[in-house]
């Protein structure tokens, strides 16, 4: 077969015996709070997630200041393919394959860069920055004749951007990303569009290899405050965090749009004293308007202490004031974003973004990075709590006595009956709300979304109930 166009040809096997069998598990159990502990390690699950998540879903790639100029560009990942993002000649955006049409060596030797083109160190295949094939040594002997518009670079089916986030879908009956976002694109407006001149990406993204799953990021950052008072209980020993921490656990959880959830701390009084606006200088709140955001989406980010989100499958936000010294620096205001890059059923690749308001001054912006290296880096008090228990989730995700015990771990937080949490009617953005923070909802949608994606048929897009 000849495969001279850029339509993609889907291979997806059937799912493995057991995979099939830990997602009728999760189906049944999830509604009583259950998740299979498995799904954390299973190889048949993470070949599939490949396919069935990563090889569908929208993934967020760039954020559009990394590549500002004409002819930047970012090698980036969806799964475990490489992907040149690249802005060409006349500004547009392309998410390009990396790998020649001629016999799939890698074409871009750099994480970064400016050129107006990419040439296949094997046989000198050369691409301009759209992706189009240019040209190749020899071409009169070699190839006159052949098509070279049918032989550029593959472009991912889909690529959008959203208030400066670039994301791409590999697959062509996606929705519209603002579509697959639903409820969610909301509440990254409220974060990502509260300053009408944006936000920028301060230097490249830290990446850092853990032994764990992608789904022990995706989970956390979904809403999963419980542990702070435990895992991270020196960060208020130390000073870094300003907000005790049964006050930083009164706040919202919200289911935002199926698979998608985030959550805010805040008090429940809204003239209650701050931080506000996630700890951002007064001088920068002053740049605070209604330009791009509704009053409702100022009032809350004006109330809100900390902002911590997943957008499925792996794209993880957190705004919160912090400091890596409270004995020298007051905490401040920091903006990260992530990616849990799937390495394998254990592994995976963290790659960390610092963030910054435009309208922060040099000083501002230079304070805001130092403190977020401090807490949220690959060297950052929080960084290292946080990832030795992933490493030991994926660990027993691998168990064979967790497999023959049939361990279920327990997500039951927030369900009628256990705990304080309760759903509040009067929340005024899209999803569904609950009070407080001991809650696991937020969860319990991630992998609701999670499974009936990885049971879609081609072309169908689920739309799973929020709680």
């Amino acid at each position: 077969m000849t495969q001279d166009t850029n339509e993609p040809v889907r291979v997806r096997p059937p799912l493995t015996n057991r995979a099939a069998e830990l997602l009728d598990q999760l189906d049944a159990n999830l509604p009583e709070g259950y998740v299979p502990a498995s799904i954390f390690g299973d190889p048949g699950i993470y070949q599939a997630e490949l396919r069935r998540i990563f090889g569908r879903a929208w993934v967020f790639l760039a954020h559009e200041s990394e590549i500002a100029a004409n002819g930047d560009y970012v090698v980036r990942a969806i799964g475990e393919d490489n992907f040149i993002v690249s802005r060409d000649e006349q500004g547009e955006i392309h998410v390009l394959l990396d790998a020649c049409r001629h016999r799939g060596v890698q074409v871009c030797r750099s994480d970064a860069g400016n050129s107006s083109h990419f040439r296949c160190p094997y046989h000198g295949w050369t691409y301009a920055s759209d992706g189009k094939l240019i040209g190749a040594p020899l071409w009169k002997h070699a190839l006159e004749g052949m098509d070279k518009e049918a032989n550029g670079l593959l472009k991912a089916p889909k690529v959008e951007s959203f208030l400066g986030l670039v994301f791409a879908s590999l697959d062509d009956t996606a929705p519209p990303l603002k579509e697959y976002l639903g409820g969610m694109g909301w509440y990254l407006s409220l974060l990502f569009g509260l300053d009408e001149d944006g936000v920028e990406v301060l230097g490249p993204p830290q990446r850092f290899v853990v032994e764990a799953n992608w789904k022990s990021g995706a989970d956390n950052f979904s809403g999963d405050d419980y542990h702070l008072g435990t895992l991270h209980r020196s960060v208020w020993d130390i000073g870094a965090f300003p907000v005790a921490f049964q006050d930083n656990m009164m706040g919202y959880h919200v289911q935002a749009a199926p698979g998608h959830s985030l959550s805010f701390s805040m008090a429940e009084d809204p003239d209650e004293p701050g931080p506000n606006f996630f700890g951002f200088p007064e001088s920068l709140a002053e740049h605070f308007d209604t330009t791009n955001i509704s009053e409702h989406q100022l009032e809350i980010a004006r109330r809100a202490r900390v902002f911590v989100g997943n957008v499925f499958p792996n794209f993880s936000v957190l705004a919160l004031p912090m400091s890596e010294d409270g004995e020298k620096h007051a905490p401040t205001g920091i903006l990260t974003m992530r990616t849990w890059q799937p390495k394998g059923p254990g592994k995976i690749e963290i790659w960390n973004w610092f963030l910054a308001y435009k309208n922060l001054s040099d000083e501002q912006k230079e304070r805001t990075y130092k403190a977020g290296l401090g807490t949220f880096s690959v060297g950052g008090s929080f960084e290292m709590d946080d990832t030795e228990p992933w490493i030991t989730v994926g660990r027993t995700g691998r168990s064979v006595a967790a497999e023959l015990m049939d361990l279920q771990l327990n997500y039951k937080m927030g369900l009628p009956g256990v705990g304080i949490a309760r759903e509040v009617d009067d929340w005024p953005g899209p999803g569904k709300a609950y009070w407080s923070r001991y809650e696991e909802g937020v969860q319990r949608n991630l992998y609701r979304y999670y499974s009936a994606l990885m049971r879609a048929e081609d072309g169908e897009w689920p739309v799973t109930p929020l709680e």
